[in-house]
């Protein structure tokens, strides 16, 4: 069965392009030109990915996808950005974007990024059912690779799938150095298009959800190299 893309573009030439480059790819393309008719279409159908842009009538590409992860909604996003407008990419993957494509771009990276990001999407769901850990704890930490959950002084710790990720690769490695790279590589793929400046996001949002303290575990920057979890006990599984 064909993969399914829901584009959510209001230029009339661009959404033509994507359409058509998607459905000769292989892939069952949707196409909507209006926000709140797109956010709608993405909450009562079911989708393999969403390509959004920012720029559109309604509602614009922000709150289309804040509305879409508070409601519980998981499918992968790329949004389109303009050239030069870092600070659109830095807030959509804070609202929680899996990829971004800056505008203009040529149909082999959108075709790639494409492919990348349902590639890491399916390899997630096969790692997380995989896993054979129960429970890993750092302090007041608690952190359930099975479930995607994390648990902080008693309390649900609500994560992106990256950002669980991120958090649990570098609990595995109390006190180690690990670079963006090794980020990069581990969490997003080695297929992966986008910079480093992906890995600096998720992990200043993940510092912020977590509001780590001097009695719990910490994110250390590294400067020029990467990151350190500290933390004031060593890691241990309950029984």
């Amino acid at each position: 069965m064909s993969q399914k893309v829901l584009v959510i573009e209001d230029e009339p030439t661009l959404a033509r392009l994507l359409s058509y480059n998607l459905t000769q790819e292989g892939y069952d393309t949707t196409v909507i030109d209006h926000g709140t008719e797109g956010l709608q279409t993405a909450l009562q159908r079911s989708f393999d990915l969403i390509i959004l842009d920012i720029m559109l009538p309604g509602m614009n590409g922000f709150e289309i996808l804040s509305r879409l992860r508070q409601s519980g909604n998981v499918t992968p996003v790329i949004v389109l950005t303009a050239r030069n407008a870092e600070e659109e990419v830095v807030q959509g993957l804070k609202c929680g974007a899996d990829d971004y494509i800056t505008k203009p771009f040529g149909v082999a990276e959108l075709l790639a990024r494409v492919s990348a990001v349902l590639r890491r999407t399916n390899h997630d769901e096969g790692r997380v059912s995989e896993s054979s850990e129960k429970v890993i704890t750092a302090g007041e930490l608690y952190i359930y690779p099975e479930k995607y959950e994390v648990i902080l002084n008693g309390d649900s710790v609500p994560l992106r799938p990256k950002e669980f990720e991120v958090l649990l690769y570098l609990v595995q490695r109390p006190g180690m150095v690990i670079t963006r790279d090794d980020l990069m590589n581990v969490v997003w793929g080695f297929d992966y298009i986008g910079g480093q400046r992906t890995v600096d996001v998720h992990v200043s949002s993940l510092r912020k959800k977590l509001e780590l303290g001097q009695q719990s575990v910490q994110i250390e920057s590294i400067r020029g190299v990467g990151y350190k979890l500290v933390m004031p006990k060593k890691l241990g599984t309950p029984k």
